[in-house]
C-alpha cells in the first residue's frame, strides 16, 4: 500500500513538472511574439536608412584647392546633384599629398553615403608613381558611382618652332634631338604624362622641364625659355588667340568644343589619348541603393544642358556614365599610366 502511494505521488510530481514546463514554454513563446514587433524595425533599419538616403547633408571631398577648373566643375556638378536629391551637398576641398588626403579620407569613411569623393586621374597615377600613398589600391578601396568629366590638353609651341602641326613637330624634334624644352605642371602631373606618352609614341628626344603649376610654365613659354607645353584648354586659349603661342593639336582622341580647329594627336599617332578625368566615388561597400540614387542624381547633373554649355566654355566635356564606366576608366588608366611610369622610369619629385 505504501509503495502504491509513493508511485501515485511520483506520477503526480511528474505531471506537475510537465505542466510547469509547458507554462514556461508558453510564456517564452508569448514574450517572443510580443517582442517581434520591436525587433523587426531593428532588422529593417539598415534597409530603411538606405532607402531614405540622403536624409541629411552629404560631404563630397576634393583633393584640390579652391579655384581652377577641377574645383569649378566639381562644385557645379555637386550643386546640381543636390537639387536633384533635394538635399544639401557640400564640396569640401582637402588638398595635399597629390590628392591622397582626400582620397584616403573617403576610402576610410563609413559606407553610409554621407562622405563621397570627386576622384580624378591621380587615383590611376599614384599607385605607380607614389606607391606609399593611400589608398594603395583605389580599385578595391573605393566604390565607383559615375563619371563626371574629361578635359584634354592643348599641345602648343612658341612661334619660333617651325612646326604647324603634329607631324611637323615630330619631324623637327627628330632632326634636332634634345634641343626642344617642354614644360609641365610638375613631375607626374597628367600634362607631364601626356608629354611622356607623346615622346614615347613619337620616338623623339625632348627635355622635360617641370614647374610648380601650369602658370609658371606658360610664362616661360611666352618668353621662349621653353618651346612647348601641354596646357589645359582654358590656360592655352588666351595665349593662342593672342598669337603668343601656336596651337598644334588636342590630346584627347576627339576634338574639343572650345578649340574645334585643333585636330587630335591621334590623327598622327593612332590610339593616343591623354586626358584629365573626374569621377564620383564612395567608400568600398557602399550599398547598391545609395549607389543607384547618387548615380541617378549625377546623371541629371552631367546631362543638364545649361551645365554642359558652361563646362564646354571652360574646355571641360561632361561625360555621363555609370559606375561600371568609371570602373573601366580607372582600371584602364591604371594600366596605361602605370606602364608608362615604369617604362620611362618616372620618379616623383
Amino acid at each position: 500500500m505504501t509503495e502504491l502511494l509513493r508511485g501515485l505521488e511520483a506520477d503526480a510530481g511528474r505531471g506537475q513538472a510537465m505542466r510547469n514546463d509547458m507554462e514556461e514554454t508558453t510564456m517564452i513563446t508569448r514574450r517572443a511574439w510580443l517582442g517581434a514587433p520591436l525587433a523587426l524595425p531593428a532588422l529593417l533599419r539598415p534597409a530603411a536608412a538606405q532607402d531614405a538616403w540622403p536624409s541629411r547633408s552629404v560631404s563630397v571631398l576634393l583633393g584640390y584647392p579652391p579655384g581652377g577648373v577641377t574645383d569649378f566643375a566639381a562644385r557645379a556638378v555637386v550643386e546640381r546633384m543636390g537639387r536633384a536629391l533635394n538635399q544639401t551637398m557640400v564640396l569640401e576641398n582637402r588638398p595635399g599629398a597629390a590628392t591622397a588626403l582626400a582620397n584616403t579620407a573617403a576610402a576610410q569613411a563609413r559606407p553610409d553615403g554621407y562622405t563621397l569623393l570627386m576622384g580624378t586621374s591621380t587615383l590611376a597615377i599614384n599607385p605607380a608613381l607614389q606607391p606609399n600613398l593611400t589608398p594603395k589600391d583605389p580599385q578595391k578601396e573605393l566604390t565607383p558611382i559615375g563619371t563626371v568629366f574629361r578635359t584634354a590638353f592643348v599641345l602648343h609651341v612658341h612661334p619660333s618652332v617651325p612646326a604647324r602641326n603634329t607631324a611637323e613637330l615630330i619631324a623637327y624634334a627628330k632632326a634636332n634631338p634634345g634641343k626642344l624644352n617642354f614644360g609641365s605642371s610638375g613631375t607626374g602631373a597628367v600634362n607631364h604624362l601626356c608629354l611622356e606618352l607623346f615622346r614615347a609614341r613619337a620616338g623623339i628626344d625632348v627635355v622635360h622641364v617641370p614647374y610648380r603649376g601650369g602658370a609658371a610654365g606658360l610664362l616661360d613659354l611666352r618668353e621662349n625659355r621653353i618651346q612647348g607645353m601641354f596646357s589645359a584648354v582654358q590656360e592655352a586659349l588666351p595665349v593662342i588667340r593672342d598669337g603668343v603661342t601656336r596651337g598644334l593639336a588636342i590630346s584627347s582622341k576627339e576634338r574639343a568644343a572650345a578649340v574645334p580647329d585643333l585636330p587630335p594627336i591621334a590623327d598622327v599617332l593612332p590610339g593616343y589619348d591623354g586626358v584629365f578625368w573626374q569621377g564620383l566615388f564612395g567608400p568600398a561597400g557602399l550599398p547598391a541603393p545609395i549607389v543607384a540614387r547618387a548615380g541617378a542624381a549625377l546623371r541629371e547633373a552631367t546631362t543638364d544642358t545649361d551645365l554642359i554649355a558652361r563646362m564646354a566654355a571652360q574646355g571641360v566635356a561632361l561625360t555621363p556614365g555609370d559606375g561600371e564606366a568609371l570602373r573601366r576608366t580607372l582600371a584602364d588608366e591604371t594600366v596605361l599610366w602605370g606602364r608608362l611610369i615604369r617604362e620611362q622610369n618616372i620618379r616623383a619629385e
